[in-house]
């Protein structure tokens, strides 16, 4: 039985138990409990445990701050570093998915449970028709929640939920490669009808440089004399905040590796030499005016249809690229410096598609050795 005034008991194992309230959740008491051998033993700690429990639950609530809240400041900080089109990546992840399911939830209170259950769900029935989002896109996703989480706690915020719960296994997608046979004719179309714009496709096609770094090119980032050329501009097209318009944007490359000099062989630069305007977009032959990535893409895909080749992306110039140079023995390294990756992984794990002749010669090799 409790002493009059406090709430200390004699249990049945000889133990003085004392206990305070917490709070209450769903209409439930939540208690605290403290133990000892005597009674002022109990009432000590219980005094001790009242104050921490107090200046804990007074401290949490300075430190509490909205999902919505930390994300408007961490998108408007990230704005000094980040691409313009990153950010506009960024701001639409939490306009259609992050804001809608945890905007108005305090950080504290969002657990991991919580976010595991919201990135399965995104992949099982995300998207405007439930269809689900593919891996790549979630995994983005999750990436912003992980920067959320990480901006909060560098500014002494609670969070509920741990980092290590967001981790997802994103499939690799069949990357097309040209065959030699579908390369020899997509040359000699390109030879045989060389404007500028398939000038710039055989470019790729031997240099490996990126659709937006086609299209940022001018003939001043050439230099004939060494034979190389200087990429240190993408262009792409971006949306203006909130808005449905979109912008062309040219700004520096998406990494500082991307920004290289590459290499040109002679024979190309021949070519080069008979189209080069000082001053000028390589695509154009205007100072002024240039190509965007989505109009080069429909030019590229109208050339493969005029070649007969099946459909790719503009894109496929980079892989052959890679893939061609790992048959022709280059360094890894090497290659990775051309293509302008951060790592030698990211060229060997996604670009690189050796052939199964190239394989086939590699054991032949081995059976001789």
């Amino acid at each position: 039985m409790a002493r009059r005034g406090d709430n200390i008991y004699y249990r049945k194992d000889k133990r003085w138990e004392g206990r305070f309230v917490k709070g209450r959740v769903e209409g439930h008491t939540r208690f605290g409990y403290v133990f000892g051998k005597t009674y002022r033993e109990v009432k000590e700690k219980l005094i001790v445990a009242q104050y921490e429990w107090q200046t804990h639950s007074e401290e949490a609530e300075r430190n509490k701050t909205s999902f919505r809240t930390i994300s408007e400041s961490w998108i408007r900080d990230s704005e000094s570093y980040l691409k313009a089109s990153t950010v506009v990546k960024y701001r639409d992840y939490l306009r259609l998915y992050l804001l809608p399911k945890f905007g108005n939830r305090n950080m504290d209170d969002i657990k991991s449970a919580d976010v595991s259950a919201f990135c399965f769900d995104l992949l099982s029935s995300g998207g405007v028709e439930r269809q689900g989002l593919s891996t790549k896109t979630v995994a983005e996703i999750i990436r912003v929640i992980k920067h959320l989480r990480k901006y909060a706690l560098n500014r002494d915020y609670a969070v509920g939920f741990s980092g290590d719960c967001l981790t997802i296994k994103q499939k690799q997608k069949a990357m097309r490669v040209f065959s030699q046979q579908e390369q020899k004719r997509l040359i000699a179309y390109l030879l045989d009808h060389l404007t500028l714009d398939n000038l710039g496709i055989l470019l790729c096609l031997f240099t490996g440089i990126r659709i937006g770094e086609l299209c940022a090119l001018r003939w001043d980032d050439i230099s004939l004399h060494e034979q190389k050329l200087r990429i240190s501009k993408t262009m792409q097209r971006v949306r203006v905040g909130n808005e449905k318009g979109t912008k062309i944007v040219t700004t520096s490359p998406k990494s500082e590796c991307a920004v290289r000099d590459i290499p040109l062989p002679d024979w190309i630069c021949k070519y080069l030499g008979d189209a080069y305007q000082a001053g000028a977009f390589l695509l154009t032959g205007n100072a002024e005016k240039s190509i965007e990535p989505r109009t080069m893409q429909n030019r590229f895909k109208a050339v493969l249809a005029a070649c007969g080749i099946g459909d790719a992306n503009f894109h496929a110039l980079r892989h052959t690229f890679a893939t061609k140079c790992v048959e022709a023995g280059f360094d890894a390294k090497c290659l990775s410096e051309i293509l302008g990756h951060a790592s030698v992984n990211i060229t060997l794990n996604r670009y690189v598609h050796p052939t199964m002749a190239l394989k086939r010669e590699y054991m032949e090799k081995l059976a001789a050795a």
